[in-house]
């Protein structure tokens, strides 16, 4: 018997690196009984007779999983956005922040391709940086060649298993490749008739990348709430969390009712108007997901 971790996961194999090197296994006959699918971050018991037969006897305890991108035990996230081509959209990017802070992961804001922008349209992208900074998200601002940029991203990585997530198109690829060249992960440009780029990656993988673990995890661009409840989604905002006990009624959704300590500080400019807004448009989304199930 051994213990490793899930680094990849392809075609039916589980690729399980320890001490020792890396295995590849497949999952226990009994596991689609017991309703158990292995993912990559995954800490497991294995056994192996060489490199390249071996078997995932019992997958350990995760203290978080996320389902798109499949990966478990993952400690934070970089948030890939594009200030253009696409267009950055603050509506998507509360979406993943919601889903994120859900699982306890710390996020890690990443808006790319700066080199792009007019003055004002940078100017804009600020103002969104220093609403995210003061809601307490960290917030870089980069393109690609910012070598500072990629040194405090990897001091932001290390010791850590981190996922790489955001829209199609944003950067994500060319971020890992500048962050490691030799991956020479295969990027394509935006299509410009759809506005969103082709999907470059086919797996899920945890990369060595500095001091810490990298995935590079396939690009999308919609998440669903279907393991979410109305009552829970404004503990995922944080300036709404840290004010939703001083609502006056227990189970306050922030909607129409009185006394409503969410509401007060929105009216007073403490919460931002689109934070709001979204939350609405999530506790919509919420809501229609629990008559359809």
């Amino acid at each position: 018997m051994a213990f490793g971790m899930i680094v990849k996961a392809l075609s039916g194999f589980y690729y399980v690196q320890n001490e020792d090197g890396l295995f590849q296994c497949r999952g226990r006959g009994n596991f689609r009984k017991r309703k158990i699918k292995p993912l990559v971050g995954d800490k497991v018991e294995f056994e192996a007779e060489n490199r390249t037969d071996g078997y995932i006897l019992d997958v350990l305890e995760r203290k978080n999983e996320l389902i798109r991108p499949p990966i478990a035990n993952v400690d934070q996230a970089l948030l890939v956005f594009s200030a253009k081509e696409p267009e950055f959209s603050s509506l998507l990017l509360d979406k993943f922040l919601v889903h994120i802070e859900a699982n306890e992961i710390e996020p890690l804001i990443i808006i790319s391709k700066s080199d792009l922008l007019t003055d004002d349209e940078l100017a804009s992208i600020k103002v969104y940086q220093k609403q995210y900074e003061a809601i307490g998200y960290p917030v870089l601002v980069t393109t690609v060649d910012d070598e500072a940029k990629v040194n405090e991203i990897l001091s932001y990585t290390a010791k850590h298993i981190t996922v790489v997530a955001g829209q199609s198109g944003v950067g994500k690829s060319s971020l890992l490749n500048v962050l490691k060249p030799e991956l020479a992960i295969e990027t394509n440009k935006i299509s410009a008739h759809l506005g969103r780029g082709k999907h470059t990656t086919r797996h899920v993988e945890l990369i060595p990348i500095g001091d810490g673990l990298i995935a590079d995890t396939p690009g999308f661009s919609s998440l669903d709430f279907v393991d979410m409840e109305v009552e829970d989604l404004s503990l995922y905002f944080p300036e709404m969390s840290s004010r939703h006990a001083n609502c006056k009624f227990r189970g306050c959704t922030h909607t129409s009712e009185p006394q409503c300590a969410i509401k007060e500080a929105l009216m007073q400019g403490e919460i931002y108007e689109h934070r709001y807004q979204h939350y609405l448009q999530f506790l919509d989304e919420i809501k229609n997901q629990k008559r359809r199930y």
